[in-house]
């Protein structure tokens, strides 16, 4: 189960570094721009990402308005990633 998490408290969590954070958006989006230390998830990498990265590891997952995102978020947790959370309003809702 995942849970929705603001952006404001989310750009705390990534300058703390106590996160994953997952760009689930199209790679030409995430190119363009990204959260700092954020991986582009897609279908081609999502099978290893699950198979190496620290499941005990917070993770938060984001889109372009928090919509998808909530999905990716539920597919990792029924995976074993422990504490899941989807940034309500996506990468548009970023704090600059």
């Amino acid at each position: 189960m995942f849970k929705e998490l603001d952006p404001h408290k989310a750009q705390e969590m990534v300058e703390e570094g106590s996160v994953n954070v997952i760009d689930i958006r199209d790679p030409g989006s995430y190119s363009a721009g990204h959260i700092p230390s954020a991986v582009s998830l897609n279908d081609t990498n999502v099978k290893e990402f699950i198979e190496f990265t620290d499941k005990e590891k917070p993770l938060i997952v984001y889109c372009y308005h928090g919509i998808s995102s909530r999905g990716a978020a539920e597919y990792l947790s029924q995976n074993g990633f422990k504490e899941v959370y989807s940034m309500t309003g996506g990468f548009e809702a970023w704090p600059d």
